[in-house]
């Protein structure tokens, strides 16, 4: 039987594939569970210093599996998809302080465009597109698209996608400042191995903190961010990668990071 997700963990890279080609990715129950216990694992394994989350196929994810939410055996309610399906995936993905990667293939739709929202980078293939597609089904953006879309493109352009449902290319994505790099489609698979790599040999200790940073900025004031700021700092530089740097800058010489 085909798993909803494949895991390959690579030069301390872990790539998450969701694996349900023939329906575009979206999810059902199963796939979400699965995709919480990788995250997990990822999470847990000293081996695993970047995680990449990618669609196999046409498609990154299409989001909700409509499929299972109209079948009387199969349908576990929104209640349960929200709080035991997604909601729990977009906490894993900011909590997890390893950076992670959204490596957009294709179309990004309702959750699957949300849960790429809320990973550190996005690298997005020339012919992905986005689509905050709720309001075409009289549904409400959910997945935390309207705490991070707002944050990454504004008030007004956020709210003028989600209630038209417009579909976003990449290319105006990234104008939009909703993604961090658009790159062709011969290039792509290079590019994100290359970032991923990039990052899982950087000070990844330093880039968790950096999360838990960005994550606090959502709600702090300028006094809290600041005393977290010195907080975390001062953790960093108790590091071993910080005296790695710092020993490795004196000798001119490349670091090698551990993530400790």
């Amino acid at each position: 039987m085909q798993k909803s997700i494949t895991t390959l963990i690579k030069n301390n890279v872990a790539t998450l594939t969701l694996n349900r080609p023939e329906v575009f990715n979206s999810f059902n129950r199963e796939m979400a569970l699965l995709l919480q216990s990788e995250l997990d694992a990822c999470e847990k394994n000293p081996d695993v210093r970047a995680i990449v989350i990618t669609g196999n196929g046409k498609a990154f994810c299409a989001g909700q599996d409509l499929k299972e939410v109209t079948s009387p055996e199969l349908n576990p309610g929104f209640k349960k998809i929200l709080e035991e399906h997604y909601n729990p995936i977009i906490s894993r993905i900011r909590k997890i302080e390893k950076p992670i990667v959204a490596a957009v293939n294709g179309v990004a739709a309702g959750a699957g465009a949300n849960i790429a929202l809320a990973c550190d980078i996005i690298i997005a293939t020339e012919n992905a597109s986005f689509i905050q597609a709720f309001s075409k089904i009289g549904l409400v953006p959910d997945s935390a698209g309207t705490f991070f879309l707002p944050r990454l493109i504004g008030f007004q352009k956020a709210s003028a996608l989600m209630m038209l449902g417009d579909k976003v290319s990449a290319q105006d994505a990234e104008k939009l400042g909703m993604v961090y790099k658009v790159v062709s489609s011969e290039n792509f698979l290079d590019e994100v191995i290359s970032t991923a790599n990039t990052l899982a040999n950087m000070p990844t200790k330093a880039l968790g903190l950096t999360k838990r940073l960005l994550n606090n900025s959502m709600q702090n004031n300028l006094e809290e961010q600041l005393n977290l700021e010195s907080k975390l700092q001062i953790e960093a530089a108790q590091s071993d990668d910080y005296a790695e740097g710092v020993d490795a800058f004196v000798s001119k010489r490349k670091p090698e990071f551990k993530g400790k």
